[in-house]
């Protein structure tokens, strides 16, 4: 009893691995895959609708309200506290879950998404500073790739779960099942103790912003890269839905699950390496292994192949997620780390946005094009990978 009894202390008293951490971790699982688990299927679902045309703004309305609503929630963060902003983040999901069902119109989905983004505009940013101010500082990076490790296992789960749940039961029921996990993951956190003093109540007044208050400009460069890194993403939320029928592949998920195992076997390990070698040294790994994953995306004409590239994805983000998010923790301030992350996130829904957009308009039903897509995706990849040579030789 005496021997089991030590090991519970030490699980609560670890310095990373602890309920508390642990809590956080499964929350942001249930709520990563409550709104992936629609990705696969709304391309479809849209076009049911008549609105096949509209295909680019299923990710970028959501994206586009998920960056335009960071500022908010990054001030909110750092002065009310970081479990509202979670349970508010969660609660977002839940509503929009319930709601997508009941609008039967190609407007009422397309309003439906941009109402969604608020969700992951406020719970991400205050998940990650939550996450730093329970960890100390020499583990930031492990502590970040294991909760981005969650986090994936949800963007993997999630679209698998839901191409399954379309394929043998319908659209409602998969809507209806991505309200239940958001609330899981608020029942989650709901009573968790709030780690921001002092901390305020909340007033309108706090949604009054400066243009001091939206970008936290200690945190650009690893605000670039992310945009950068992720405008790649955002052309695969929108193409590999049809780019995966187009290889006679039935589960619109599959990749999403090849990816994100594979990111899972290294974001562990990449958290720890950054926080021993560096950030900037494992971001340089993952430029590369990045470019080349959406090159052999671009050109698979097989299965293997396309399992190939995912998995090379998978790799590279992997490696970057926990290292940027870290980077840019390293760069912020303490007194302004919401605002930090919000930055770094707005970036990311910035590229998430632009490249849903723009693959969406290009895209226009021909196969051709979701190859010529990822190449050129390569491209902005690299100039990511210039942009950090040029940034790490002007501060030797």
């Amino acid at each position: 009893m005496g021997q089991i009894r030590n090991i519970i202390v030490h699980y609560k008293t670890h310095p990373v691995y602890n309920l508390k951490f642990g809590m956080v971790c499964f929350s942001s699982l249930l709520f990563s895959a409550s709104y992936n688990m629609l990705i696969p299927e709304l391309p479809a679902y849209l076009s049911s609708l008549g609105g096949s045309q509209y295909i680019g703004l299923i990710i970028a309305l959501f994206t586009f309200t998920a960056g335009m609503c960071r500022p908010f929630s990054g001030r909110i963060t750092d002065t009310v506290g970081r479990v509202p902003v979670m349970i508010f983040g969660a609660l977002v999901c839940v509503l929009c879950g319930v709601l997508y069902p009941m609008l039967h119109s190609v407007f009422g989905l397309l309003f439906l998404r941009l109402l969604h983004g608020f969700s992951t505009g406020f719970k991400p940013t205050a998940t990650s500073a939550y996450v730093a101010d329970i960890t100390p500082q020499r583990s930031w990076g492990e502590a970040i790739g294991m909760q981005s490790l969650f986090y994936s296992t949800g963007m993997a789960v999630g679209p698998a779960f839901g191409s399954y749940i379309k394929m043998y039961y319908s659209f409602d029921t998969l809507f209806y099942l991505s309200s239940v996990c958001a609330f899981l993951s608020m029942l989650i956190i709901v009573n968790m103790k709030e780690t921001l003093e002092p901390k305020r109540k909340f007033s309108w007044s706090l949604l009054k912003i400066s243009r001091r208050d939206i970008i936290a400009v200690e945190v650009f460069p690893a605000a670039i890269l992310t945009f950068l890194c992720y405008i790649s993403y955002g052309i695969i939320l929108t193409l590999i839905p049809d780019w995966t029928t187009h290889l006679d592949i039935q589960n619109k998920g599959m990749f999403f699950i090849v990816f994100t195992v594979s990111s899972l076997l290294v974001r562990f390990i990449a958290g720890k390496a950054s926080d021993k070698y560096g950030r900037t040294s494992l971001i340089f790994i993952g430029l590369i292994v990045l470019a080349i994953a959406v090159v052999v995306i671009g050109v698979a004409s097989s299965f293997i192949v396309f399992v190939v590239g995912g998995v090379l994805y998978g790799i590279g983000m992997g490696v970057l997620s926990p290292s940027l998010n870290a980077w840019t923790i390293d760069m912020s301030k303490r007194e302004a780390r919401g605002k930090a992350m919000a930055t770094m996130y707005i970036a990311l829904e910035a590229g998430i946005g632009i490249g849903a957009l723009l693959s969406g308009w290009y895209y226009q039903n021909s196969i051709i094009r979701i190859s010529q897509t990822f190449l050129l995706s390569s491209v902005v990849v690299l100039i990511g990978l210039v942009y950090l040579f040029l940034f790490l030789r002007r501060k030797q």
